[in-house]
């Protein structure tokens, strides 16, 4: 280095040749200075075994013992002296090696200083000398060791002399004793090697943890804290065929009721009915107006697949408590998400309330404003009154009924029934929720002698809310995917809830050959008798493996799911266009009496396609599906589980399948997978089954871009 930077700041050619005599010089002067020191050195070894001689005598046959003062016998002795020389002949070579380039170092400096060098060059000629004063020091240490060697042998052979009179304490003592001074012996030595070679010391590992250090560790999943009602639910069996109940065997069915049931073909109810209509019935067994024993009865949230019978769940229960009303007023109402969904609702409360006296109103936009008007409330001389006992409706126009119809009233509201929970709890309609709450709740100015059952919001129990009885107001969740999120369940604010959820009763048979009953209690369940697959495949081949699976596979009665209204219109002008397909389009495209018409005409058979957006997905029981074609792959869980859930209905048998692009396929199949469904095969298809298709396709398809240029033609007129 030093060489370096002289060629680099000196500016002059003729240095390398001075260098070299420099260095040549340099080396004679490290052999004369090598050979001083090995002298040395074997004078000392000399001195060393003659000053051991005497003390190996001494010793005698015990000398290959530990000395007192921590120094090894002979035989150790031995040991200690090679190692000194390994180390000594460690420290010339080191020598020998920095002798050559600091002498050249300061050789040099002295040239440059002399002909007017840098001061750069003087601190070089500095670092030389400072160097060959370091490398004398280390020698003369090793002579300073030495001495001490000698004065710890001193000390030894005095200790030893006292040793002979301590022996006789015991041999336990004298055990400790040479336990000690072998560790002070391996210290000593350690240090004693250490500075005669002048090297760093390796130092025992410590019993220290270094912080910020990475340990690799399996990662814990974290278990959510849930409720104890969503903790430990009320379970109910999923398998309906092994599980069906006879109506007559549920307890408290009015014999109307029954009557009702086995006209309409019921002959034994499905095990989420059988479950859930005794709990509705025993929290009204003192009647509507008020609770058993007198106290607030508990909500109720219902989880089971589609299909299971949720609906006859709340209608058979709520329509025979109402059965002894005398006044007419809102006591139950039913709310959900689609105008469809709550004309089907509506269809069965009619069914059962046929020959009671009660009314069922159906609120959905379908009619005029003032039409539903006249249905729900009538003004009379006294005041309003109201023509309701049941109202079915949505959530947007109830809420404009809640702000704008006079008389129309929610304070005798027994039952808030809220179907497809899961939806209802979204932002969008979670303002409806709570203006019916607040509308159940709200006091009247001219109550007048109704005071007495006027209603307050709950709040904690006590002598003086316990004096006057109130109308309770009991909350009815029913969903195929209820959310176990307990932040969104609290906006509903229920009361003591009880969970019913539906699990899967799996028999393992043991070694022994008993039976048991297993419960995998997955995030969602489907119904018993569905067989799901998917097909991998890329987006120009989609219509093609629709078209496959209609006319190739001869599939009858299929309900097919696309992600937007504009692509259910395209596919069915496609379809259309190929020919030899009977199909409709179900979407928000319709009115809705074109709706019922081509629901009425699918479920007769007419139409063997329907193309639908996830309109129909959402608890509309369309009658006859045999197959489910997810045309675009759902994004969310919750949409796969509706839109497969339209076939294998009330314990019937439906394939559901589902087309997957390449690119989706694995993000589809782990979403299945966190939900707890891992019974998707994998259905896939060759390139040569599709091409008899093609030419026919391609012709269809130029049909298809003349039709949309005559819609969009029209649409600009």
């Amino acid at each position: 280095m030093a060489l370096f930077c002289i060629d680099r700041y000196g500016g002059e050619e003729d240095e390398d040749e001075k260098q070299q005599e420099e260095g040549a010089e340099a080396e004679d002067r490290a052999r004369v200075l090598l050979e001083r020191l090995r002298q040395q050195a074997r004078a000392r070894q000399l001195k060393k075994q003659r000053e051991a001689q005497p003390r190996g005598r001494e010793e005698g046959p015990g000398g290959a013992g530990l000395s007192p003062g921590g120094e090894p016998g002979e035989g150790k002795g031995k040991r200690k002296r090679e190692g000194e020389e390994q180390t000594g002949a460690q420290g010339q070579k080191k020598l020998k090696a920095k002798q050559p380039r600091s002498s050249a170092e300061g050789r040099a400096g002295t040239e440059q200083a002399a002909d007017g060098s840098s001061p750069v060059k003087k601190k070089k000629e500095r670092r030389g000398k400072s160097k060959v004063q370091r490398e004398r020091s280390e020698a003369d240490s090793e002579e300073d060791i030495e001495q001490q060697e000698n004065r710890n042998n001193v000390k030894s052979k005095s200790s030893k002399r006292k040793k002979t009179h301590e022996e006789t304490e015991g041999d336990e003592t004298g055990k400790k004793e040479k336990r000690e001074r072998t560790k002070e012996n391996q210290s000593t030595k350690e240090e004693l090697s250490l500075a005669a070679s002048g090297e760093e010391a390796n130092y025992p590992p410590s019993s220290l943890t270094i912080l910020g250090d990475y340990d690799r560790k399996p990662v814990q999943k974290v278990q959510p804290f849930l409720p104890q009602w969503l903790a430990q639910p009320k379970r109910v069996q999923k398998r309906i065929k092994d599980n069906l109940c006879p109506i007559r065997d549920v307890p408290g069915i009015h014999p109307r009721l029954l009557k009702k049931l086995q006209m309409n073909g019921i002959e034994s109810f499905f095990p989420v009915q059988a479950e859930v209509i005794p709990a509705i019935l025993q929290s009204a067994s003192n009647g509507y107006l008020v609770g058993r024993g007198g106290y607030r009865p508990k909500d109720i949230c219902v989880s089971a697949p589609t299909g299971s019978g949720k609906t006859l769940a709340f209608v058979i229960p709520i329509v025979q408590v109402l059965l002894d009303r005398v006044v007419c007023h809102v006591r139950a109402l039913v709310v959900l998400p689609t105008k469809e969904l709550a004309q089907q609702v509506s269809k069965v409360f009619n069914v059962y309330t046929d020959g009671t006296g009660l009314k069922v109103v159906l609120i959905t936009g379908q009619k005029s404003f003032a039409k539903e008007q006249e249905m729900l409330v009538q003004k009379k001389v006294t005041g309003y009154c109201s023509l309701a006992d049941i109202v079915v409706a949505t959530p947007g126009r109830l809420t404009d009924h809640i702000r704008q119809t006079p008389g129309f009233s929610l304070m005798q509201l027994r039952f808030l029934i809220i179907d497809e929970a899961d939806r209802m709890i979204d932002d969008m309609h979670q303002n409806c929720l709570n203006q019916i709450v607040k509308a159940a709740f709200q006091v009247e100015d001219d109550s007048g002698s109704n005071m007495l059952f006027q209603r307050t919001k709950p709040g904690p129990i006590t002598a003086a809310s316990s004096c006057s009885p109130q109308i309770p107001l009991q909350k009815l969740l029913f969903s195929a995917t209820l959310t176990q999120d307990p932040e969104k369940l609290q906006q509903l604010e229920l009361f003591q809830p009880r969970l019913f959820t539906s699990v899967y009763s799996e028999r393992k048979t043991l070694g022994d050959g008993t039976e048991t009953e297993q419960d995998a209690n997955n995030k969602y369940t489907l119904p018993e008798g569905l067989s799901q697959c998917y097909v991998p495949c890329d987006l120009n081949s989609k219509p093609l493996l629709l078209l496959y699976f209609m006319l190739t596979m001869k599939f009858t009665r299929v309900l097919c799911f696309t992600n937007s209204r504009e692509a259910s219109h395209r596919l069915f002008l496609l379809v259309q266009a190929f020919g030899g397909i009977t199909v409709a389009e179900f979407s928000s495209r319709l009115t809705p009496s074109e709706r019922q018409r081509t629901i009425r005409e699918f479920e007769q058979g007419k139409i063997q396609l329907l193309i639908s957006t996830d309109a129909t997905a959402r608890g509309i029981d369309v009658k006859g599906v045999n197959y489910v074609i997810n045309y675009d792959a759902p994004q969310f869980i919750r949409t796969y589980i509706h839109r497969v859930g339209r076939t294998a209905r009330a314990g019937k048998v439906g394939v559901a399948f589902s087309l997957v692009l390449r690119i989706q396929e694995r993000r589809f199949l782990r979403m299945l997978r966190d939900a707890g469904i891992r019974d998707i095969q994998k259905h896939p298809m060759k390139g040569r089954a599709l091409k008899p298709l093609v030419q026919q396709y391609e012709a269809a398809l130029c049909k298809l871009e003349k039709t949309v240029k005559n819609e969009r033609a029209q649409k600009r007129a």
